[in-house]
């Protein structure tokens, strides 16, 4: 098959979203905010553990708890919390 044939050989593929962050395209259809809006919250709440940021999430705002998990996980990895 040629390079950049319908098979995709030769075509370079974007590299696939893992961990935490791989929640984030299905959080913000369901919740309508994007992931930005989500970890303002927990920027408020620095000294928060992270069952209490997600407890807060899903508590006062309705997510999920795996969505709320994903969230709280990638804001403390950034963070280095």
């Amino acid at each position: 098959m040629p390079v950049g044939g319908s098979a995709g050989y030769g075509v370079a593929m974007a590299e696939q979203v893992k961990g935490p962050a791989s929640y984030f395209p299905s959080i913000e259809k369901k919740y309508g905010q994007p992931i930005a809006h989500w970890k303002s919250f927990l920027a408020a709440m620095p000294e928060a553990r992270h069952s209490d940021m997600v407890a807060m999430l899903k508590t006062d705002h309705g997510v999920g708890h795996g969505h709320a998990n994903a969230i709280v996980a990638h804001y403390r990895a950034e963070h280095g919390l």
